[in-house]
């Protein structure tokens, strides 16, 4: 469903798009988008906006899960290899991602899980 509206603060017409879909839990979802974009139609508008959040999904996770943004290097190079660095963690979580049906904020919990446990065998061990 495509409407033209005004916006307050807005001296052009935009398009709100209500898009009603079913969650894989079987609820009901809603989503609105307003664009710009007079001469697309609804299903185009949807199928773009789909593609745009497929690259916040990547942004996002590169981020947090691949730590993109703890970057504590101040030169060229050592920003370069950081952001190198980010790109093939993110690559091994989509790997993971295929092999566990996981998210990667669910497989970075279990690697962090992980570690914790094992960190605190070697700490009880240790005090042996």
């Amino acid at each position: 469903i495509a409407h033209t509206v005004y916006l307050k603060g807005l001296d052009f017409p935009v398009r709100l798009l209500k898009k009603i879909f079913k969650n894989e839990n079987g609820s009901t979802g809603v989503l609105y988008l307003v664009s710009n974009d007079m001469t697309s139609s609804a299903e185009r508008l949807y199928e773009v906006y789909q593609k745009r959040w497929r690259i916040e999904e990547y942004h996002k996770s590169i981020k947090q899960n691949a730590s993109l943004n703890k970057s504590p290097t101040r030169t060229v190079k050592t920003q370069s290899n950081h952001i190198f660095a980010a790109i093939i963690a993110y690559c091994k979580l989509e790997m993971m991602k295929i092999k566990t049906k996981l998210n990667h904020f669910a497989i970075k919990y279990k690697l962090i899980l992980r570690a914790n446990q094992i960190a605190m065998q070697e700490l009880k061990n240790m005090a042996r």
